[in-house]
């Protein structure tokens, strides 16, 4: 069975790992897959770094190099239209439905009679809705073989639509960890370093500094926390378009000296800041996942989490792994934060938990459900 996979861009470690996966067991199963890769970057990740091509060990078509966006669209559209029709496959995995060229990849399937599937990463809370929209979104999965979602959530946004749980395939979502990397190793080092005191909480952001991310709420909750335990600390890890107006904020606010922006890093210098920190915080108002989650928990770091990141029903387990609270609600992330200062005080309890929720979130078990859609996929009727 022939499998042809698109992906937008080769940026996206944790991609390269779980299709190196696939194509490694695929073949085993008797499927042969092949992966397409549109473009090699996106312009809001190049600020973040290049494409470390050691993580995709699988062969690969590039349509496009540089940035996905500066292909202009009708390039883009003959290209994958192209593609699909010299490529003959039993199953056409496609990269999304919020593009004009994802919805003339779904025409040429449709035209060929291909079986065609989905990668939907998408939750209700990822953004307002439209009467047109929902119709449109509607209309096209009832056009759809399968779908592959990660989490909860997004299984749920699919069934809203109508999607019938049979055409769904759940995946884990998998970080691409560092070469290296050992949960061994990550809980001999609690074993054996003594963390920070509950009054001295120092807490960490990972990500974009960008609109959707709510860091406003988290400097409000965290300055109420500064208020009753002065040497606290926030760090935050990341660039972005509101890089400025945050610095300006916190320069308004006095906070200066328990606020760092510490800029772009990259995992390995990030899991240092997981082991010192008290907690990861993530207080997004729209997150289709939380792949930072990931990687946090895999270095036993807990985690406080707004209920908007698509991961807290499967990965931010009250009093297991940390907490998550109420998106925008700044009372609740501050009850939230001083609750997991008190949680982090037995750190090797904390990181066995939150290594062995991680463990079920490898690039391997991601494949294997890839894999177990494809065959029900491809053999289902119509």
């Amino acid at each position: 069975m022939r499998v042809a996979i698109y992906h937008n861009n080769l940026w996206a470690r944790h991609k390269g790992v779980v299709f190196s996966q696939v194509d490694l067991g695929g073949r085993s199963r008797g499927i042969t897959p092949s992966f397409i890769q549109i473009a090699e970057t996106e312009e809001l990740r190049v600020e973040l770094g290049g494409v470390d091509l050691s993580y995709h060990q699988y062969p690969f078509r590039l349509l496009f190099r540089g940035s996905y966006d500066g292909a202009p669209l009708i390039r883009r559209i003959g290209a994958l239209a192209r593609d699909l029709v010299k490529n003959p496959v039993d199953l056409v995995i496609m990269p999304g439905y919020n593009r004009t060229e994802y919805w003339v990849m779904l025409l040429v399937c449709i035209v060929l009679r291909r079986k065609r599937a989905v990668f939907c990463d998408s939750t209700t809370a990822d953004r307002p809705k439209t009467a047109w929209r929902e119709l449109a979104k509607r209309w096209f999965f009832g056009w759809c073989n399968g779908f592959f979602c990660y989490g909860t959530r997004s299984k749920e946004y699919l069934m809203s639509y109508g999607v019938s749980e049979s055409k769904i395939a759940l995946r884990c979502q998998a970080a691409a960890l560092p070469r290296g990397y050992s949960a061994v190793k990550v809980l001999s080092h609690y074993s054996s370093n003594r963390q920070g005191r509950a009054d001295e909480p120092h807490f960490l952001y990972v990500g974009r500094l960008s609109p959707e991310k709510g860091l406003d709420d988290l400097f409000q909750a965290f300055c109420a926390i500064y208020k009753s335990y002065p040497k606290a600390r926030l760090d935050l890890v990341g660039s972005g378009p509101l890089t400025e107006q945050l610095k300006d904020r916190v320069a308004a606010l006095a906070m200066g000296d328990a606020i760092s922006f510490l800029g772009t890093k990259n995992l390995d210098e990030i899991a240092v800041l997981f082991f010192k920190c008290t907690a990861l915080v993530l207080p997004s108002h729209s997150e289709p996942w939380g792949l930072v989650i990931n990687e946090s928990l895999s270095y036993g770091c807990p985690v406080v989490v707004s209920s908007a990141c698509g991961c807290v029903p499967n990965l931010a387990l009250d009093g297991v792994t940390g907490y998550s609270f109420e998106v925008g609600n700044v009372d609740a992330l501050h009850k939230a934060l001083v609750a997991v200062m008190q949680l982090s005080v037995d750190r090797e309890t904390v990181a066995r938990n939150c290594l062995e929720v991680i463990s079920n979130y490898t690039p391997e078990r991601s494949a294997t459900q890839i894999l177990d859609g494809c065959l029900r996929m491809a053999g289902a009727k119509g």
